[in-house]
């Protein structure tokens, strides 16, 4: 099984039936799996604090919701990751690609890599980071944890984490 089928496995696994995403050449693999598998609604984004919007009105509507999203827009996404996910304890999982690390070749990424953690940590969101294939076997248990404590949960998937991609 590859790691792609994995993440959506454990997505199934925890009633994940809504998921947004925002075009990223990392998680591409993820967003495929996720466009085949008939029993999540996909909705892809335009931008990643609109995807949080939709994840807001699925939640409210009775569904679990996750977004898929590159770590270089989590800037824009503070407002709303405060003002309406945390404020009214939705659980949101977010995959996100963290861009401009090791293996990053593209120069402009670097930069919000540096930021990052710095900026979930400031808000009190629990942060995984995953470097090797074989950490994708804790995305259960973290997926768990979000929904128990209603919270936002970022999982961090570095270039090492999907080979290079």
């Amino acid at each position: 099984m590859s790691v792609s089928e994995k993440i959506v496995q454990d997505f199934k696994a925890n009633d994940i039936s809504f998921v947004t995403t925002v075009p990223c050449k990392q998680l591409a693999g993820v967003i495929d799996a996720i466009e085949a598998d008939e029993s999540i609604y996909h909705i892809p984004s335009n931008k990643e604090d609109e995807g949080m919007g939709l994840c807001a009105g699925a939640f409210m509507g009775g569904k679990r919701p996750a977004i898929i999203m590159q770590n270089t827009a989590i800037g824009v996404t503070i407002n709303t990751l405060v003002t309406l996910t945390q404020y009214y304890r939705m659980p949101l999982p977010m995959l996100i690609s963290y861009r401009g690390e090791l293996g990053e070749p593209v120069a402009c990424q670097v930069e919000m890599a540096v930021h990052t953690k710095a900026l979930l940590a400031q808000l009190n969101i629990p942060t995984y980071h995953f470097h090797k294939e074989s950490d994708v076997e804790e995305l259960d248990s973290i997926l768990k944890y979000t929904f128990m404590c209603n919270k936002p949960v970022a999982v961090l998937t570095d270039a090492s984490f999907w080979n290079g991609y």
